[in-house]
């Protein structure tokens, strides 16, 4: 588990802006789904919030294990 997670970290550490500011919209739009859970007024853009996060999750993910995971 150390070694996954210092590996992370590393990985973490050559994200560039593009890659921070996309990390945060999807934990943004992450966020807005839980809220979503407990609140009625997110509940109508649900579908959008969902693909916006899917995509930013993937992004993050494929950076991390295949562009910055190599080194």
């Amino acid at each position: 588990m150390k070694k996954l997670i210092d590996r992370s970290l590393k990985a973490a550490r050559k994200y560039n802006v593009l890659d921070w500011a996309v990390f945060k919209f999807c934990l943004i739009s992450l966020g807005i789904i839980l809220g979503t859970y407990f609140a009625i007024f997110f509940r109508s853009i649900l579908p959008i919030v969902w693909i916006f996060f899917i995509l930013t999750y993937v992004w993050i993910m494929l950076k991390t294990f295949t562009k910055y995971w190599k080194e």
